[in-house]
């Protein structure tokens, strides 16, 4: 209900502000069609430019490159010289973004589909209980409202893996069959459990080894150093993690200071810490070749 209304006083705020601009401020026109009807490629404006105009590190972009961005504008070299600014229009209308959102729906079915298959298989064939007899020490810990060697133990630790590796649409079927799992357990159906409120705010933190798909797209967008986010994004989640998992634990009056729990997070945090190291000694390349192998032999462990 709460979130409800968060979303609802978005909307309302966005509308007033949006009809501000369309009655007093000049140039905003299009504002409504662009609302409902615009796209991320529609130019807003566009301006000339004399080579004095633009500075020399943007000329010198241009030299190598088609466009180069120029604060909120874009900036490319015409066939006499001059320059052209424009900028775009910086989000997809009501139309446009509802088309993407099914689009991307229908994108994550196959991938949706292939994890929950695999996650069927291995429950199955006893491969969960196997994963949760492993991580029992620490889970039954922080989880202390969860059966042993409950089948939710063994999704939990597969959606943890995936998130570890970076692979967010991999973790989606895994944490909805989580939490399916652990509301088979839950003796109070209409709100979520100790156990499923500590697996949400710890999903929610995404601790990442790996920032797979961060790398991947900052591949292509031409990042000069795509790989540099890496240790960043280990050290932020990590951090996230423990404050998420601490205070979840203080609400629920649980001891963080366990030895099966410390053990665990020191044993992590070591293996933190070996990881940049060594990540350190590679090259760009090296680090993007590195991250793919493992991640996805990570993965194939898992399954299989």
């Amino acid at each position: 209900m709460a979130l409800s209304r968060i979303w609802c006083a978005f909307i309302i705020i966005a509308v007033l502000v949006a009809g501000a601009k369309f009655f007093f401020q000049p140039g905003q026109e299009k504002l409504i069609t662009n609302l409902f009807t615009g796209k991320n490629t529609d130019t807003v404006s566009a301006r000339s430019l004399d080579s004095a105009a633009v500075p020399v590190l943007l000329q010198s972009q241009l030299q190598n490159q088609k466009t180069a961005v120029w604060g909120k504008e874009k900036v490319f070299k015409n066939s006499n010289g001059n320059y052209t600014a424009y900028k775009l229009l910086p989000a997809n209308g009501v139309f446009e973004t509802a088309r993407d959102a099914v689009n991307l729906c229908i994108g994550l079915i196959g991938i949706m589909a292939l994890f929950m298959g695999f996650m069927s298989i291995a429950e199955r064939a006893g491969g969960i209980r196997f994963l949760s007899k492993i991580i029992a020490p620490f889970f039954s810990k922080i989880f202390p409202e969860v059966p042993k060697n409950h089948p939710a133990m063994g999704h939990m630790v597969m959606n943890f893996s995936a998130n570890l590796m970076g692979l967010d649409n991999a973790a989606t079927p895994f944490g909805i069959k989580a939490m399916e799992s652990l509301q088979e357990i839950n003796p109070d159906k209409t709100k979520a459990s100790n156990a499923q409120l500590m697996f949400m705010c710890l999903h929610a933190s995404g601790l990442t080894l790996i920032p797979t798909v961060i790398i991947a797209d900052r591949v292509a967008l031409k990042s000069q150093s795509p790989t540099d986010i890496f240790i960043p994004c280990m050290i932020a989640t990590f951090a996230a993690t423990i404050v998420a998992m601490s205070i979840v634990a203080f609400k629920q009056r649980i001891n963080v200071f366990q030895t099966a729990i410390m053990a665990w997070v020191l044993g992590i945090a070591g293996l933190f810490t070996a990881l940049v190291l060594y990540i350190k000694t590679l090259s760009a390349s090296h680090v993007q070749v590195f991250s793919g192998n493992l991640s996805n032999g990570i993965l194939v462990l898992i399954f299989f």
